[in-house]
């Protein structure tokens, strides 16, 4: 099976999957061990692990590297995002032919202008593209994919820019017509009011995707139970982790001025030699090596 009909497979027979964030490949591999579906090559987190703006500074190539080694570092799905889609819908073509021969099983495309903000950032710049152009995005994608399972995700951006409910619906709909196989609705409210008011009057055409960072308490058990929802992405959880785990050692170690202390609570170096596949390595050195 292709990573998209996997993805597919997992959204039919469990009703729900869900996708954790990664930034590079050892993060990906621990999502995949922590026992997610799928793992979210996220625009956002690649951007931080730069130290720059998730605001369309990196180069389509710079994110599509990080995702192609992602997706041979791990057996699960990968869902990528490509953000606005690097241009109009001839970029698009260019751009999912790309990251289906690097071995993913979905796109997400959001239907904002080029450059973008990040959708979470407070006085950030959420315009948003001519609803006719993004649904030619959308049919471009699916016309471009190498792989007909690969999962083409549109993602409307309407409530994030304040242009109300009926507006995400419309987009919604013009986009399943142009061909999209999941529809990411994203909120920044703090509650997860709007998106289930989102989900109980979408007419479920297609599944829904959430991204609950802003409303952490929604459950996985309360997405499955609108019976609408089919794809759960956290975000940009990953790299929070890090950073959390990294201030704290760090802190410590200045602190104590040593390292005796930190070392007890952080991995051994053997656990990243496993990570890293040294002991698959040393096996072929004595088979292979003569």
């Amino acid at each position: 099976m292709t990573a998209g009909s996997r993805l597919r497979d997992i959204i039919a027979r469990e009703g729900l999957a869900h996708a954790m964030a990664a930034h590079n490949p050892l993060s990906a591999r621990l999502a995949e061990r922590a026992g997610f579906h799928a793992v979210w090559a996220s625009g956002f987190e690649l951007s931080a692990a730069y130290g720059v703006p998730d605001a369309s500074l990196l180069s389509m190539t710079q994110h599509l590297d990080m995702t192609r080694a992602i997706a041979e570092r791990v057996a699960l799905p990968v869902v990528a995002d490509i953000d606005t889609g690097y241009g109009n819908a001839i970029n698009v073509m260019h751009v999912v032919a790309a990251y289906g021969r690097a071995g993913v099983g979905a796109v997400v495309m959001e239907d904002k202008l080029f450059p973008k903000d990040t959708s979470l950032l407070a006085g950030g710049r959420q315009e948003l593209v001519r609803l006719e152009e993004f649904q030619g995005k959308v049919a471009a994608a699916c016309a471009a994919r190498p792989d007909p399972d690969l999962v083409v995700i549109a993602r409307t951006e309407a409530l994030i820019a304040g242009a109300g409910l009926d507006e995400a619906l419309a987009r919604a709909h013009a986009y399943v017509a142009a061909g999209a196989d999941l529809i990411l609705v994203h909120s920044k409210q703090k509650t997860p009011a709007e998106v289930m008011d989102f989900a109980a009057r979408w007419d479920g055409s297609r599944p829904i995707a959430l991204v609950p960072t802003a409303y952490p308490e929604l459950t996985e058990a309360a997405m499955k139970a609108t019976g609408k929802i089919g794809l759960v992405i956290y975000g940009n959880h990953a790299i929070r982790a890090a950073v959390t785990a990294m201030q704290e050692v760090f802190a410590q170690i200045r602190r104590d001025g040593g390292i005796a202390q930190a070392d007890r609570r952080i991995v051994s170096v053997e656990d990243i030699f496993e990570l890293q596949g040294v002991p698959a390595m040393k096996a072929a050195e004595k088979t292979f090596l003569r």
